[in-house]
């Protein structure tokens, strides 16, 4: 404040080192003077300002190096805030695209009836989210504050229409106003927002359900998810009142955006279908219904005219009691019928209504009178003018068969009207009962199978039908007697009919006789007789000739060689005529046609997949060799540049067959002289560090998996955690104590003192001796731990962990649950401190000098840097460093400090890969791809008492490597025998064989692995297999000299480069 309040002095107008500098000379130097006075002023300034923020906080500045900030590193920096200011557009795209779909189904709903509520509440909603908007872009602006920039809350609102705004044309409807920002935001509010965000998008959801005629289940479950996950985040956030302007927080509301910009896409796609498909189908349904209502008015108007034309003949009948039931009845008719139109045209003009309130705000009477009332008034009326019809005939004397037809059809069309009146009301009794699971038609079917099982209704129901049965089997028998009897005598008649043709037909052939006309059997056809198109063939006939032999004589093939498909193929070419080639010819021509393949094969790519490829050389890290160059012209002068010669140097020097399993942990003893190791196959082992590494003790658990070991403080006991237990071990392999704690077990961890040991499960942190008593627990409510870490001092105690419920004991729907990072006084057994976070954290390691934690998590987000600090006897945590790789990376274990003063941080990825960073600035130092390793990572570990430095990898196949700088006489190991370990090698980054430890400076040498030297041995063989048959042709001149040689060549020259010496 003080540089700033200097700065306005020196712009004032009256001050004098503000006038130009005239042409003396004593006014320059007097200038000059001046100016060295104000910077040492300035100088002065600061160094006061830091003395007294020190004394506020009561801390003593001390001798512990002091922490950078990002700013220091602009390549880490600006990719941090890239990063953050490119999530924070993607959100505010979002949000924009969520009101123009917002405006745009206002648009479209203002056609409707009963729009005002939609119209209402998504107005109220645009709104929120203008206010969201707000809170959050705030927020991103103090994060990211070379990247976003923050800006009025007028051009929040809708960057669109700010042109229009200012525009005297413009002006809004008069029914929807502008949505606006409220002038006392703040981002303490940012819970409440949340809360009423949820009520909003609710309320938009009931108002979107009140057309019945149609509903998108789609949107329905987007909207619920959004409403269960923004109470949860309003919920959880009120824990952090007051803390709403600390990064920690900032951030993780910063990363909240992400998964609210989910639920906003959703909902903005679901809109989007909505507006395509249920806005015009609601307009169709209300159409139809307001067609409906017009047509019922118009049929009782109609029908009240007719009825009071009908009364003209009766209304002045009056001396008759039937003559006065037929008016009283037809005055009805007449009555309901104008009922029944009027009400229509009220229903109709009601469903239009754009501000008419939605159905569930309506009194139900008001709702029966206008949707019911029509048609009930309609029904009555016809009901009564039929009534008053059939009095009409008989009270106006007409004839007895016109009174009678007129009585039976009236009665006929009104039971049929109140049949159907009745079916309709029971289908929606039925609708109501059984919420639409079951029809009408299934109730009546279950009704008649209770009936049925009724005595009294059963004998009703199944005698008659049994009697009709038996009367209609008497029946049908007796009409199929008399029908065979009347079959009968047609056969009788038709019988007497054919014999009567028959005998006459015969006299006529008699006659034909006598004449001469007919043939003797011996009789020769003469020539214009008909020839009989079948041929009977006599005793005498000669046999017929086989098919084979009307066919040409063809070539029969001698040689034993010939194949099925060369003999049919000579049996055509010999039917067209052409000349059938030999066995051998043929085979030679087959012989030929392969090798000129493999010949021109041979040419484009000798070897296919094997052949040796050039690729662009990169350094180990996966930089380019520009990118190297400026990140070493960057550290060459900072005090990390001598680290990265030393990182470059290490390479996998050992490689130890420990284990069966996946490794799942390492460690090295605090004195760097052995190296623990737990597994999947129940085995834990202690190796002695030397050169090479060798087996000290194997330590067996028959009780299950080997999760994690811990060496105590002095190096001298050793702990393995199971399941649901703890094992101690003595440095010799002796079992001390088994401590069964029939609890599952995430973790565990020494005490400073070596004295005892901590134990995490669930929600309790369990303080244990040696012997397995209980010395105390610290219970964390609403909490799921999964590790802790104690400062040296043991009085505080950092825990991570996975927040089970809200406050409130909610739940999110659809997003991931928020995780904490817990600071917690042991002495006085209550939090000092808690961070949320988004991402799934699972360890978290102290550096040796308690001022900062080192957070790993799982999946593929980066490790992060935590810094301790201590104000009035309260640990405060805030965010230091954000670890980030080269390229998106799915870590593998926890990270850990490494180097000398834990100046690195080192982390594995499950493909291979390794990361270290310098621990302060950030800066990534080396990277080891992923292909260097022979298999996937599981865990990884430092040695911090060894000089040079040394590490240890494990892996899924149960190797462990050693890393560590090779010395100047290092022999590489020879590659292992593929046949008894091909689970073993792998390839570095040159390619070479993985128990080789390259020199840092060759680069170029590049040997095939064995799977491809077998594969250019098995090219030998099918070269001699195929050389006798090269021999055979070039002899018949099938093949040229020049072809053989060129083949030969190709692939010599495959072979020999394959085989060149490393």
């Amino acid at each position: 404040m003080a540089r700033v309040h200097l700065a306005e002095t020196t712009a004032h107008p009256n001050d004098l080192t503000a006038i130009p500098a005239g042409p003396t000379v004593s006014s320059q130097e007097s200038t000059r003077g001046h100016a060295r006075r104000k910077q040492t002023l300035r100088t002065l300034l600061d160094a006061l300002a830091e003395l007294s923020k020190d004394e506020e906080l009561g801390g003593v500045v001390n001798e512990q190096p002091s922490f950078e900030d990002d700013r220091d590193v602009p390549t880490v920096d600006e990719h941090l805030q890239k990063v953050g200011a490119e999530a924070f557009n993607k959100f505010q795209r979002r949000i924009h695209n969520l009101d123009r779909e917002l405006r745009n189904f206002a648009n479209a709903a203002r056609q409707l009836g009963s729009s005002v509520g939609i119209l209402s509440s998504s107005f109220h909603l645009r709104e929120r989210l203008a206010q969201i908007l707000f809170l959050f872009r705030e927020n991103a602006a103090d994060l990211f504050p070379r990247k976003v920039n923050r800006r009025s809350r007028e051009s929040l609102v809708d960057p669109n229409l700010q042109h229009w705004r200012k525009s005297k044309r413009y002006k809004p409807p008069p029914h929807v106003a502008n949505p606006t920002i409220m002038e006392s935001l703040d981002p303490e509010d940012l819970p409440f927002q949340l809360q009423m965000f949820a009520k909003d998008v609710t309320t938009f959801l009931d108002c979107l359900n009140e057309f019945p005629e149609f509903t998108d289940e789609a949107v329905n479950s987007s909207i619920l998810s959004l409403e269960g996950d923004l109470k949860y985040w309003a919920s959880c956030l009120k824990a952090y009142e007051g803390q709403f302007r600390y990064p920690a927080v900032q951030r993780y509301i910063h990363d909240l955006s992400a998964e609210m910009g989910e639920h906003l896409d959703s909902i903005t796609s679901s809109l989007s279908i909505f507006i395509e498909i249920g806005v015009p189908t609601i307009r169709f349904a209300q159409k139809h219904a307001s067609q409906n209502l017009l047509n019922l008015s118009t049929v009782a108007t109609f029908f009240s005219a007719v009825t009071a034309t009908t009364m003209q003949f009766s209304f002045t009948d009056t001396h008759h009691p039937l003559a006065d039931a037929v008016n009283g009845f037809w005055f009805t008719s007449l009555v309901f019928s104008i009922g029944a139109a009027v009400n229509s045209l009220l229903g109709l003009t009601w469903k239009q209504a754009m501000y008419r309130s939605p159905g569930h705000r309506v009194p139900w009477w008001v709702l029966i009178w206008i949707k019911r009332s029509p048609l009930v008034f309609l029904v009555l009326s016809v009901a009564c003018f039929s009534i008053g019809l059939v009095l009409f005939a008989y009270s106006s004397g007409q004839h007895r068969i016109v009174a009678t037809v007129t009585t039976v059809f009236s009665a006929m069309s009104c039971f049929g009207l109140a049949a159907v009146s009745a079916w309709f009301a029971s289908e929606r009794w039925a609708f109501t009962r059984h919420k639409g699971r079951k029809w009408l038609a299934d109730v009546i079917s279950e009704t008649k199978v209770e009936l049925a099982m009724v005595p009294g209704i059963k004998w009703i129901i199944y005698e008659p039908r049994a009697w009709f049965w038996i009367v209609s089997g008497w029946v049908r028998r007796h009409f199929h007697s008399v029908g065979r009897r009347l079959s009968r005598l047609n056969s009788v008649v038709v019988d007497k009919f054919s014999r009567q043709s028959t005998m006459e037909s015969d006299q006529e052939k008699a006659a034909e006789t006598l004449n001469g006309r007919a043939l003797s059997p011996g009789h020769e056809r003469g020539p214009s007789e008909p020839v009989s198109p079948i041929r009977h063939r006599g005793s005498d006939a000669s046999p017929l000739l086989p098919i084979a032999e009307g066919r040409i004589p063809t070539t029969v093939a001698t040689s034993t060689d010939a194949l099925s498909t060369n003999t049919i193929n000579s049996e055509t070419s010999s039917i067209n005529g052409a000349a059938t080639p030999t066995a051998k010819s043929r085979f030679a021509s087959a012989v030929r046609s392969v090798m000129m393949l493999r010949t021109a094969a041979g040419v484009s790519t000798p070897l296919g997949p094997f052949t040796p490829r050039r690729q662009r050389t990169t350094s180990s890290d996966g930089q380019s060799k520009g990118d190297l160059v400026e990140q070493v012209n960057m550290l060459r002068t900072s005090r990390v540049a001598t680290l990265v010669p030393k990182l470059k140097s290490l390479e996998p020097t050992q490689d130890l067959p420990a284990h069966q399993a996946l490794v799942r942990h390492l460690q090295f003893s605090p004195n760097g002289k052995l190296l623990a190791t737990s597994s999947w196959d129940r085995t834990s082992m202690i190796f002695r560090v030397g050169d090479p590494f060798t087996v000290h003790r194997i330590l067996a658990h028959p009780q299950g998996f080997v999760g994690q070991v811990a060496w105590s403080p002095t190096g001298s006991l050793l702990l393995t955690k199971l399941n649901r237990g703890i094992k101690v071990w003595t440095e010799d392999g002796v079992c001390r104590k088994t401590i069964d704690r029939r609890r599952s077990v995430q973790s565990i961890v020494w005490l400073p003192g070596g004295e005892g040991l901590l134990s995490v499960e669930g929600s309790d942190v369990v303080k244990l001796d040696l012997s397995g008593q209980v010395l105390d627990t610290h219970h964390f409510d609403r909490m799921t731990l999964h590790d802790v870490a104690v400062t040296q001092d043991g009085q505080r105690m950092l825990c991570v962990g996975a927040l089970m419920a809200s406050a409130d004991g909610l739940h999110p729907s659809k997003s991931r649950a928020e995780k904490q990072i817990i600071a917690y006084n042991l002495d006085k057994k209550e939090i000092d401190n808690r961070v949320p976070v988004l991402h799934d954290v699972r360890d978290i390691t102290l550096a040796r000098n308690d001022q900062v934690a080192l957070v790993s998590y799982e999946n593929k987000a980066p490790p992060q840097l935590w810094k301790v600090e201590t104000v009035k006897d309260t640990a405060r945590l805030s965010l230091r460093h954000t670890y980030m790789p080269k390229f998106s990376v799915d870590f593998a274990g926890p990270s850990y400090f490494g180097g000398k003063n834990d100046q690195l941080v080192l982390c594995a990825g499950k493909a291979g890969d390794i990361h270290i960073w310098d621990r302060e600035s950030g800066a990534l130092l080396h990277h080891v791809r992923a292909q260097a390793l022979g298999g996937d990572l599981t865990c990884i570990a430092w040695n911090h008492a060894v000089d040079p430095f040394m590490f240890a990898t494990g892996s899924h196949d149960g190797a462990v490597k050693i890393w560590t700088t090779p010395p100047a006489d290092h022999v590489p190991l020879h590659p292992q025998d593929d046949s008894t370990s091909s689970s073993r090698v792998g390839t570095n980054g040159r390619n070479t064989p993985r128990t080789n430890s390259p020199s840092p400076y060759d680069i170029g040498v590049r040997t095939e692995s064995p799977s491809v030297q077998s594969a250019f041995g098995s090219r030998d063989v099918l070269d001699q297999a195929s050389s006798p048959i090269q021999e055979e042709l070039r002899a018949s001149g099938s093949i040229s000299r020049s072809q053989s040689m060129s083949q030969k060549a190709a692939t010599e020259k495959s072979v020999t480069f394959s085989e060149s010496p490393p």
